[in-house]
């Protein structure tokens, strides 16, 4: 009897994952309850606040893909610059925030390291080849651009930063604010001439940001710093267009 019951017990850990045999009012019984490991539905995570945030920058970042291929660039601009606010936004309010689990520092992680690819990586990327007039010539430097933007991203998800307040190489999200004031001198240049201007810049940035140099986190008084820079910037391309 005992060995039949040793043998349907070895039977369900192998093939059902079961918990074996229990013993109970001083009977043996079998349990045939499978182990279950609780997991947070998908959209758990959906609600935390800096999450929200992340994702208001990524509709940012979708608007400007979508005005970057309609040749609108200065809208484009205007939608790159707040999905970079957001950005800057979303971890300041995560590090506030009291009463968040591990996982939702791990999903916010990952959610905001694949904004960024969007954001940092497609945005400019689709910005060059539409500036471009989607000329062949443009394909080698837009895929640069989200190959150097996943090669940053990967390293900088192992790694980290230095410390607190140092990255490794020039951070993507500086690209960006690099071009919204770059594409401020657009209108003194021949549109052949500018492009290749735009498209040497962006390239020369992608050396930065692969490059094993320091450079500063922009925390603190920083964002408020920003916050104006995007209210007139904004201005400026809204008057422009």
């Amino acid at each position: 009897m005992h060995l039949n019951l040793l043998l349907i017990q070895l039977y369900l850990v192998l093939f059902v994952g079961c918990n074996g045999i229990e013993k109970g009012d001083g009977k043996e019984m079998i349990n045939l309850k499978p182990q279950r490991f609780s997991e947070p539905s998908m959209l758990f995570f959906v609600k935390d606040l800096p999450n929200i945030v992340s994702l208001a920058g990524l509709l940012c970042a979708l608007f400007g893909i979508y005005f970057a291929i309609l040749g609108k660039f200065s809208f484009a601009i205007i939608g790159i610059l707040w999905a970079t606010l957001f950005d800057w936004a979303d971890g300041i309010i995560a590090r506030k925030m009291k009463g968040r689990t591990n996982n939702h520092r791990a999903f916010g992680s990952q959610l905001d390291s694949l904004i960024d690819i969007v954001s940092f990586g497609v945005f400019p990327a689709v910005f060059l080849l539409s500036y471009g007039q989607f000329n062949p010539w443009f394909l080698p430097g837009a895929f640069l651009i989200v190959a150097t933007s996943t090669i940053r991203l990967s390293y900088f998800n192992v790694f980290g930063m230095i410390d607190e307040k140092i990255y490794k190489g020039l951070a993507l999200d500086k690209n960006v604010l690099i071009l919204a004031f770059l594409f401020l001198f657009e209108r003194f240049f021949n549109h052949t001439l500018f492009s290749i201007i735009l498209y040497a810049i962006l390239i020369i940035m992608l050396v930065f940001n692969l490059a094993s140099i320091n450079t500063y986190k922009f925390t603190g008084k920083w964002l408020y710093i920003f916050i104006i820079y995007n209210i007139v910037m904004t201005v400026i391309y809204g008057w422009f267009q």
